[in-house]
């Protein structure tokens, strides 16, 4: 997506926020490929967030961080980004690494 910037706040779903925190992954069983969602609004995350696979005991909060951060995270996870609305729809696919 060619206006998002390095400096750009993003939304991304952490799990355990309270401890032990990392992003909420998602796999894409049919393309076989490991992702982490993000979103350009926090209301497109919260709509979201009931259609993602969660782990059962697990708690999730959506926060705000840049993309630079997410994405050198997704970079040594050797994980793509996709950006993600409220449907779960796919808007960009993303390969920092």
């Amino acid at each position: 997506m060619k206006n998002l910037k390095d400096d750009s706040w993003v939304w991304a779903i952490i799990q355990d926020p309270e401890g032990n925190e990392q992003f909420l992954g998602q796999r894409d069983e049919k393309n076989n490929v490991s992702f982490v969602p993000f979103f350009l609004e926090k209301e497109e995350a919260e709509l979201c967030l009931s259609g993602l696979t969660k782990k059962p005991g697990h708690t999730y909060e959506i926060q705000a961080i840049l993309f630079e951060e997410i994405k050198l995270f997704c970079a040594k996870e050797n994980v793509m980004l996709f950006l993600l609305n409220g449907a779960g729809e796919i808007f960009d696919k993303i390969q920092p690494y």
